[in-house]
């Protein structure tokens, strides 16, 4: 078990005084059997009226608003949490999901149906037929090597590159573009797997891991600490946390 404190503070600046419309904020994660949260503070300049509302997934939106103009706004986010790490070997994965393809457990099935659905057109097959590439084997692959090597294939194809453009690129473009940031490959990843009969969803949070702390700066993965996570189910064990521009697969 291991106490963490994370301060997520985001800062906007405006060339001009601006009206400032409803936030949504996503700052607060959700207990669960290997995290426990300790305590969370939220600081907000200007201050707002603030009211904290339940998604349809259970996760706690903070719901800002505003008076007046300003020309800048900063969120500060505070928490403090026990995180209970799991053993050093993978989690164990359904025998039947151990190799590609399989098919989910009819009682799963109708839950996750919306997450196997392919999201975005794929005409011309190029995020299937990216997601080929990773496959191995004759008769079936290995489920947990093949998304492992999606992950590396992510990283060591494609380049990172901000871009401020409201929204997520769609995965083709991603792939035509050779690049796109976080949030972009975490759906390129999201579609890959769809692909392949997986449920992916988008979900979002922070790795701390940390040999990758200890190596030199110029070794370690990029500072991404957000945005760019999916959670794909592999069998009706749960679901793995996967951030593909990290230097690691995917972790349970």
């Amino acid at each position: 078990m291991r106490t963490l404190e994370i301060v997520h503070r985001t800062r906007y600046e405006y060339s001009a005084p601006v009206t400032l419309g409803e936030h949504r904020l996503m700052f607060r994660p959700r207990d669960s059997h290997d995290l426990r949260l300790l305590h969370t503070g939220l600081l907000i300049d200007p201050a707002g009226s603030v009211r904290w509302i339940h998604d349809p997934f259970g996760n706690s939106i903070a719901i800002a608003q505003f008076e007046g103009t300003t020309d800048a706004l900063e969120l500060v986010s505070t928490i403090r949490l026990e995180h209970f790490g799991l053993p050093p070997d993978l989690p164990p994965i359904e025998e039947y999901a151990r190799t590609l393809p399989f098919s989910y457990l009819a009682e799963e099935a109708p839950d996750l149906a919306r997450y196997v659905e392919r999201h975005y057109p794929d005409p011309k097959a190029a995020v299937s037929g990216w997601t080929r590439q990773f496959l191995e084997g004759e008769g079936g692959a290995d489920t947990f090597a093949t998304l492992t090597r999606m992950c590396t294939g992510i990283r060591e194809q494609l380049n990172y590159a901000i871009r401020f453009e409201v929204g997520t690129q769609e995965p083709a473009v991603t792939l035509e573009s050779g690049g796109g940031t976080c949030r972009d490959y975490a759906l390129l990843m999201m579609e890959g797997a769809r692909s392949l009969g997986l449920a992916a969803r988008f979900i979002t949070g922070y790795l701390y891991d940390p040999a990758a702390m200890r190596r030199p700066a110029a070794r370690r993965p990029p500072p991404i600490p957000t945005r760019g996570w999916r959670s794909i189910c592999r069998a009706q064990v749960g679901s793995s946390s996967i951030r593909p521009t990290a230097s690691s697969g995917p972790t349970g």
